[in-house]
């Protein structure tokens, strides 16, 4: 049966860990200029339905340094661009190709795709998880702090596809989170529900970020607007005044707390530049981690 990588509620904490300590390998061999080519003949196909920077960088560069051949695809330029069914789609580009990333609106997508698929299909983005980025977030806080184990997490912001993928790899991995989130803007109701019954206690959702950061060990937040909700802008600017990670909210953490952001990042909104540039701040090792940890996802993966 065809392994994917489409939400990290299918894997379990050992599984998780093996993908953190591949990639921690894979990162010293590139330093190190090891060659490490896992890929060797084989073809990605990276299907952009929503416009990157990190995502598809690191995807390509990622298939290139394991060996293989990435191709990108935007969807404007393919058939699915033009409406043809996405099981159609996938049967035909699963035959062609040894991996698929897809990078889209709905969940359902890169969900139904891999339904038709024969080859692992990995989810570089949609609306309601972004498992990719978590995953390297993950990387870079064991980086700094040795492990995540018994560490406090604070989401400060939108209850967006980050916080729903925050929640559940708190469940799985058994850390304590705390998310800050204005009313109206909380975490999916659904995943909030499977990660309480997995993982009771852990998981504390507030509409007081100060709450949400005191003594902690890392803070996260992520802009007020995602991608397709631009229109949005000035009504989230004033349900998520005083959401803005600052030197004031920072220093109710631990001294030592590290900040993470996605990226890209509206400094002035969600994060102020001091932050951002500041000694907590370990977002370029966090943005640096997507190339390595999605090395070990299609590594893993794709045979």
């Amino acid at each position: 049966m065809t392994r994917h990588f489409l939400a990290l509620h299918d894997y379990t904490k050992d599984e998780l860990d093996a993908l953190l300590a591949l990639a921690a390998d894979l990162k010293y061999k590139q330093k190190a200029g090891v060659p490490h080519k896992l890929l060797d003949g084989k073809s990605v196909a990276l299907i952009f339905e929503k416009a990157s920077t990190r995502t598809r960088v690191s995807f390509e560069v990622g298939v290139f340094q394991l060996g293989g051949h990435g191709l990108f695809m935007p969807s404007a330029n393919s058939q699915m661009g033009r409406g043809e069914p996405i099981k159609d789609s996938a049967r035909v580009m699963s035959r062609y190709c040894d991996g698929i990333m897809i990078r889209t609106f709905g969940q359902e997508i890169v969900d139904e795709f891999a339904k038709y698929s024969d080859v692992p299909v990995i989810n570089g983005l949609t609306d309601l998880f972004h498992p990719c980025q978590i995953m390297a977030d993950l990387q870079t806080v064991i980086e700094h702090k040795r492990t995540y184990d018994g560490l406090t997490f604070a989401w400060v912001g939108d209850g967006n596809n980050m916080a729903n993928t925050w929640i559940e790899a708190a469940a799985i991995c058994g850390f304590k989170l705390r998310l800050a989130c204005p009313a109206g803007y909380e975490p999916d109701s659904n995943v909030m529900a499977w990660a309480q019954a997995k993982a009771p206690g852990l998981i504390t959702v507030t509409s007081d970020p100060k709450v949400a950061v005191a003594g902690v060990d890392v803070i996260n937040t992520d802009v007020w607007a995602s991608m397709g909700q631009e229109s949005e802008q000035k009504e989230r600017e004033k349900a998520f005044a005083g959401y803005c990670l600052d030197d004031a909210l920072l220093a109710l953490a631990k001294p030592d707390c590290i900040v993470l952001h996605c990226l890209p990042a509206h400094r002035g909104e969600e994060i102020s530049d001091s932050v951002i540039e500041g000694k907590n701040s370990v977002v370029w090792d966090e943005a640096e981690n997507r190339l390595h940890i999605q090395k070990a996802i299609m590594a893993t993966l794709i045979k």
